[in-house]
C-alpha cells in the first residue's frame, strides 16, 4: 500500500480552496455524503490530477452490538470502487442501540459514541471488523474516537484495546491525535502511554483537528484551529514512526484558504520535528502489511446481548431522558446529552434549511425542547419531518401561536411527507385531496 503524504478533508464548502492548495497529496471525503454515480466535479478533477481520494464512513457503528448492516457495507464498497481508493476508513464506535437484540426501542445517536474497553466489547468489535473486511474491496482502517464520558469497569487501556484489535483482525489503524488530546482532557487518558502501546506498524494514517475547552471539557469540534497540544502529540507519534499519511480535518466555521494552508504547513512542521527527534533512518516507516493472528473468536449471542443492553441503557440516558446507568458521571452525561441535542438541531437545520427560515429565532429552542422527549430513530430527514409534525400537533409553540408560521410549516410538511412532491397546480391538489378522502372511506 503506497504512502499517502499530506492531505486535507474535502468538504463542498472548501472545495475550491482544496483544489488550489499547494502540496496536497490526498483528500478524504465523508462516504455518506457521496453518490457514486454523481460524484462532485471537484473530486473528479482532483482524481484526474492524481490526488488520492479516501472515503471516510461515519454510520457503520462497528462497535455496536449488532452485526454490520449489509446495505451500509455495500454502499461503502461502492464508493471505494467509484473513487479508485486504496483503502476505506470507519470508526471504533457505536451509533445506534436497541432493537430486536435487546427487545427495546431502536435509538440513533447521530454521533460517534465510545465502546467499552472490555473483553466482551472487543470480541464483538473484532467479529464486526472481520465481517466488514470480507465485504470491502480494499483494506479497512478504523479510527479511535473522542469521548466526553468513560465507561465504568473497563478492562483495557485505549492502547491495549487498539493493539489487540489490530493483532486479532489485521485491520489498519487511523490514529486521530486530536482525539487522544480530547480523551486526555476529558477522561484523564495519557496520550504518550497510548502511543507507546500502539502497534505502530498497523497505522494507515493520522487525523489532526481542532476543538475548544469549556468548563473543563474539551469539545472535538473540527471547527477551530489545531491547538499546540495536538501538534505536540503528532510530533511525539512522528518521533516513534514515520506516519504514512497525515490529514487535517475541518468540518465547520471554515477559514480562508491562507489559514487552511498555514494549518497544513504547521502539521508538516510537527511531523518534521518528530522525525528529527527520532534519530531513525528516514526509511523507517509504518507498514500496513500486518497479518492477523490465528485467533478468531466469535462473539456469541449472549455476549452481543450483554453489550447491546449496556449500550441501549447509555444511549437512552443520553437521548431519551432515562436515568444514568450505574457508574457513569451524571454531570458528564448531561454535557454529552446537551451536545447531542445541539448537534441534532444543527444537522436538521442543514438537512431541512427551510425550517429555521420558517420558524426564525424560535427554531433552536423549539427543536431542543422536542429533542428532550423525542429520541431519533430513523435518521435526520425523518427527524425533521417528525419535528414539524410535533409542532403542528402541539397546543403551544411557534406553530400554534402564529397562523402564518403554521401555514408555511404545514405546506412544508405536506410537500415532503408524501412519496412524491405535491403538484403546484390547484386542480391537481384538489384531485389528490379528493382521492385521499375516497381512500379513507
Amino acid at each position: 500500500m503506497r504512502r499517502l503524504g499530506t492531505g486535507i478533508g474535502w468538504r463542498p464548502e472548501i472545495a475550491d480552496a482544496v483544489e488550489r492548495m499547494p502540496g496536497i497529496d490526498w483528500v478524504e471525503a465523508v462516504s455518506e455524503n457521496l453518490c457514486p454515480g454523481h460524484l462532485p466535479e471537484s473530486l473528479l478533477r482532483l482524481r484526474e490530477r492524481g490526488v488520492t481520494v479516501v472515503p471516510h464512513g461515519v454510520s457503520l457503528g462497528l462497535g455496536g452490538a449488532e452485526r454490520p448492516d449489509a446495505g451500509r457495507l455495500a454502499a461503502l464498497a461502492d464508493r471505494a470502487e467509484a473513487l479508485g481508493s486504496p483503502l476505506v476508513t470507519e470508526h471504533i464506535a457505536f451509533v445506534r442501540a436497541g432493537g430486536a437484540l435487546t427487545a427495546s426501542p431502536h435509538l440513533e445517536a447521530g454521533h460517534l459514541l465510545p465502546v467499552p474497553r472490555t473483553r466482551d466489547a472487543l470480541d464483538v468489535l473484532c467479529e464486526n471488523v472481520r465481517i466488514a473486511q470480507d465485504a470491502l474491496p480494499v483494506p479497512l482502517a478504523v479510527e479511535n474516537i473522542a469521548a466526553l464520558v468513560a465507561w465504568p469497569h473497563e478492562e483495557l487501556t485505549e492502547g491495549q484495546f487498539l493493539y489487540e484489535l489490530a493483532d486479532r483482525t489485521g485491520v489498519r489503524l487511523l490514529i486521530d491525535v486530536a482525539n487522544l488530546h480530547t480523551n486526555h482532557v476529558n477522561i484523564g487518558a495519557d496520550p504518550a502511554e497510548a502511543l507507546g502501546e500502539l502497534p505502530l506498524e498497523a497505522i494507515a494514517y493520522v487525523h489532526v483537528a481542532g476543538g475548544f475547552e469549556r468548563d473543563g471539557v474539551w469539545h472535538d469540534s473540527h471547527a477551530h484551529p489545531v491547538p499546540r497540544p495536538v501538534l505536540d502529540i503528532l510530533t511525539d507519534l512522528a518521533s516513534r514512526v514515520a506516519p504514512p499519511g497525515v490529514l487535517l480535518e475541518r468540518d465547520e466555521n471554515f477559514p480562508g484558504a491562507g489559514e487552511l494552508e498555514a494549518e497544513v504547513e504547521a502539521i508538516r512542521d510537527a511531523v518534521a520535528r518528530g522525525r528529527a527527534r527520532s534519530g531513525s533512518p528516514a526509511d523507517r516507516e509504518a507498514s500496513v502489511a500486518r497479518a492477523a493472528s490465528p485467533e478468531a473468536n466469535v462473539a456469541d449471542h449472549a455476549v452481543r446481548q450483554r453489550l447491546g443492553l449496556a449500550q441501549a441503557a447509555l444511549l437512552s440516558a443520553l437521548v431519551a431522558g432515562a436515568p444514568a446507568p450505574e457508574g457513569f458521571d451524571r454531570v458528564r452525561l448531561g454535557v454529552q446529552a446537551r451536545a447531542l441535542a445541539g448537534k441534532r438541531a444543527d444537522v436538521v437545520a442543514k438537512v431541512a434549511p427551510e425550517l429555521p427560515l420558517i420558524l426564525g429565532p424560535a427554531y433552536r429552542p423549539a427543536f431542543l425542547a422536542y429533542a428532550r422527549g423525542c429520541p431519533m430513530g430513523a435518521g435526520y430527514r425523518r427527524d425533521a419531518l417528525d419535528f414539524a409534525e410535533r409542532l403542528l400537533s402541539a397546543d403551544a409553540g411557534p406553530a400554534a401561536e402564529d397562523a402564518g408560521v403554521r401555514r408555511e410549516l404545514r405546506e412544508w410538511w405536506l410537500e415532503r411527507s408524501g412519496p412524491v412532491p405535491r403538484p403546484r397546480r390547484p386542480g391537481a391538489r384538489w384531485a389528490r385531496a379528493t382521492r385521499r378522502v375516497l381512500l379513507r372511506r
